[in-house]
């Protein structure tokens, strides 16, 4: 097989080669074997910082929104001063921002009621007769009249 033969060209082949009863030959490996990945850690950086002790609580009240927070979030700092050197960081004003989203931060579990006047203007509030006072609309008395003075037997019932 020749290496510049693609997937599909190779696919089609075995799989005619199937069809006609012919085994497929088995695709040669290449010579060379194949070369592991390996990936070398990037630890210069990482060393600096161990020969430093980790940062404590007293560390954390000396910082400033301008400092470098990154000794703090290390995997050796104890997570009290993990926390406390986030919550000092975004006391900053410039992460209180609102987001413009702001609109969804409303409490929809209290829902305010809806005002009498309203409520009676709704067709459900009609139907389900919730106010006792609520006349039937002039239309309908009107279409009943005119149904009446077409078709007196009905009424008579």
């Amino acid at each position: 097989m020749s290496n510049d033969d693609g997937f599909l060209s190779r696919w089609s082949r075995r799989k005619s080669d199937v069809r006609e009863g012919r085994v497929p030959a088995e695709p040669s490996r290449s010579a060379s074997p194949p070369v592991p990945s390996v990936v070398e850690p990037v630890a210069p950086a990482v060393e600096a910082q161990t020969n430093q002790p980790a940062p404590t609580l007293a560390d954390v009240e000396q910082l400033t929104p301008n400092s470098n927070f990154a000794s703090f979030v290390a995997n050796d700092v104890s997570s009290e001063v993990k926390n406390a050197a986030m919550k000092k960081l975004f006391a900053d004003p410039h992460f209180n921002m609102m987001d413009g989203m702001d609109v969804y931060i409303d409490d929809y579990n209290q829902i305010s009621p809806l005002p009498k006047a309203l409520l009676r203007q709704m067709v459900s509030a009609k139907t389900l007769n919730l106010f006792d006072d609520v006349e039937p609309d002039s239309t309908e008395q009107s279409l009943d009249q005119e149904a009446n003075k077409l078709n007196p037997k009905d009424s008579n019932k």
